[in-house]
């Protein structure tokens, strides 16, 4: 393959080594070789390879030559050329080193990555990537990881960046750092990504960190730290991702960046990879990754849609960063203008709560749950009340007042009919459905939260089906409303004070839920949304007391009525008792439980006695004991 062999040596090289280089390539491969200063080298003839045994410095300068000629170079590794030994996948054995370069593979083409004019061997890191390029952390302990962690956590600085592609796709960001290298290949990687990037598609990469908030900063410095990997399919928000043939960067003060380690500050970067500009023989240590087949359109690829833009830009680098994440006004302009339409009381939204009102009272007089669910559908009580806790959380009082007004409307509207509708049923009978709307507990109020949280973010992600958070949000709202006006046409107080708290408590839940979900998603910075989300909070705490009261007997129920599981059968007198706790009333000063007693023959008053003081042995306390006798029949 070649005819001899020329080694390319610096100023640290050792004298005894390279006569043991010349003798193996003599001896193995019947080669004479030249041994060259490198500051007296001249390119060579063809048919010579060139073995550089020298440091990273004067291999940049080398390339830079190489680049536009056509000799053959393999490297031999040192401790002056860390960089080139990694990126080249060079065997640390010199020897194993020399047989990789005039081994049976051939010479191949690699792209060669420029920053500023100078050869890049590894990477070029901008700012700080907190643990991005593997180097900072791959040899620290898991303790020291853990401080490393911690202290990146508490100081992210950001720069703002305008970043130009070969293309002219323009971004202007802010990151608290942009790491960018030619090729990724794994074995000789020493960053995050686990994706093989080849040496032969004339492209750079960059990775750009700019996570908006502590919340996804935290994420990303666990990834970083712990799990030490990413996927360009699977990358957190908190990264953008340019692949391109070109990069121009300036930044809004000069940059500090290091280059292969070097350290360097400038106000501009010029990055340019050069197509197939070094003819190399690559170490053992790397997989030579054949370059596909890209059309031109996809030779750039620019993936930074979720990163920082418009006024972010200016807060991240001007302020401190948010604990939690913050949209920018041009994100959500879209949602601002279908909440304010949905605000608004139209002819539509009054006919639908009439027909939902309408079925779901149907539903309750027939003690059906298919119809009740049908009147959930229906009801369009979904966009106002997010419409509200939109309005709560970025204080907007237009956004407030008409929700309040449109929800006000639907509220009345729901009592009217529910209530014509009672008074002109010939009917006055509390079914189940109905029953299980007048003594609302926590675990009501946890279906109002969630059902909140569903509509909210329905509203943030327009890729979800809106219809489905609305059913969520109408359970919590048109069956008690119904319920409340049934009670009004009946003129009982019980039921009214019973349903309309559950209404009330789910307004609430839902509305301080559906506010705390915007503020997560980043839809109002926290001290804006402080003052609605404290008045919302006071009105849930407020009508949640009776809620807990009611919760605390619904344990006590389940408690007396777990207890007396084991007293399903009595003997008395030679008569076999079989004995089933129906329900237990705790409204009484003294419990009430109501059991269904069957026997061969009526209980006569001496049995009941020791039916109720057996029950007051196994309750361990004086209760009531309401008992219906049945006879069973042979």
């Amino acid at each position: 393959m070649y005819d001899r062999v020329i080694l390319l040596v610096g100023a640290a090289a050792d004298d005894e080594l390279l006569k043991s280089i010349e003798a193996y390539i003599d001896t193995q491969y019947k080669l004479k070789t030249e041994t060259v200063a490198f500051a007296q080298f001249k390119a060579p003839a063809e048919g010579a390879l060139c073995l550089l045994y020298l440091s990273d410095d004067e291999i940049r300068e080398l390339f830079v030559s190489a680049s536009a000629s056509s000799i053959a170079v393999g490297i031999l590794s040192n401790e002056q050329c860390p960089y080139a030994t990694r990126s080249f996948g060079i065997a640390k054995d010199t020897f194993e080193a020399v047989d990789d370069a005039l081994g049976a593979t051939e010479a191949t083409s690699v792209d060669l990555l420029k920053c500023n004019g100078i050869p890049v061997l590894g990477s070029i890191i901008i700012g700080n990537v907190h643990g991005m390029n593997r180097d900072e952390n791959s040899r620290l302990s898991i303790i020291k990881e853990i401080a490393v962690f911690f202290s990146s956590l508490f100081h992210p600085v950001f720069q703002g960046y305008t970043i130009t592609t070969a293309k002219g796709n323009v971004t202007t960001t802010a990151a608290t750092g942009i790491m960018i290298f030619e090729h990724n290949i794994g074995g000789v990687s020493r960053n995050l990504l686990k994706e093989n990037l080849t040496l032969h598609d004339g492209r750079l990469h960059a990775l750009i960190l700019a996570p908006t908030s502590i919340v996804s900063y935290l994420y990303y410095l666990f990834v970083s730290y712990f799990f030490r990997r990413l996927f360009l399919k699977h990358m957190p928000k908190s990264i953008g991702f340019i692949a391109s043939t070109g990069l121009e960067i300036t930044g809004k003060r000069p940059m500090e960046y290091l280059t292969d380690g070097q350290l360097f500050t400038e106000s501009l970067l010029s990055l340019a990879v050069e197509a197939d500009a070094v003819h190399i023989h690559l170490g053992r240590n790397i997989k030579d990754i054949p370059a596909e087949s890209i059309k031109e359109e996809e030779k750039e690829k620019v993936r930074v849609q979720a990163l920082p833009k418009g006024e972010m830009v200016t807060m991240l680098v001007s302020e401190a960063i948010p604990f939690l994440p913050r949209a920018a006004e041009e994100d959500f302009q879209e949602l601002f203008v279908t909440l304010r339409q949905s605000a608004s009381v139209t002819s539509i939204f009054i006919m639908l709560m009439i027909l939902s009102t309408l079925l779901a009272t149907t539903g309750l007089f027939q003690n059906s749950v298919p119809v009740i669910i049908g009147a959930m559908i229906l009801a369009p009580l979904m966009s106002p009340i997010v419409s509200f806790a939109m309005g709560v959380v970025r204080g907007e009082k237009e956004l407030l007042t008409g929700s309040a007004i449109t929800l006000l409307v639907g509220v009345m509207t729901a009592l009217l009919f529910s209530c014509l509708f009672t008074y002109l049923m010939p009917l006055n009978i509390l079914t189940d459905e109905m029953k299980s709307r007048l003594n609302p507990n926590i675990l009501d109020l946890m279906v109002a939260i969630i059902s909140g949280v569903a509509g909210a973010y329905a509203h943030a992600k327009s890729e979800i089906a809106k219809s489905l958070a609305g059913v969520a949000i109408a359970v919590a709202l048109i069956p008690p409303l119904s319920v409340t006006g049934i009670g009004i046409g009946w003129w009982d107080i019980d039921i009214v004070y019973g349903s309309f708290l559950l209404f009330m408590t789910n307004l609430a839940g839902m509305t301080l839920a559906a506010a705390l979900t915007f503020l997560i998603l980043g839809f109002a910075p926290v001290k804006r949304a402080t003052r609605g989300i404290v008045w919302t909070s006071l009105v849930l705490v407020a009508v949640t007391i009776p809620l807990i009261i009611s919760f605390s007997k619904v344990i006590e129920q389940n408690k007396i009525l777990k207890q007396l599981k084991n007293a399903e059968s009595l003997v008395f007198d030679d008569k076999t008792i079989s004995i089933q706790t129906t329900s237990v009333d705790l409204s009484r000063n003294v419990p009430v439980v109501y059991i269904r007693a069957r026997s061969s023959s009526a209980l006569h008053d001496a049995q009941l006695q020791k039916i109720r003081l057996h029950i007051n042995k196994v309750l361990g306390k004086p209760v009531v004991v309401d008992v219906q006798g049945e006879i069973e029949l042979k």
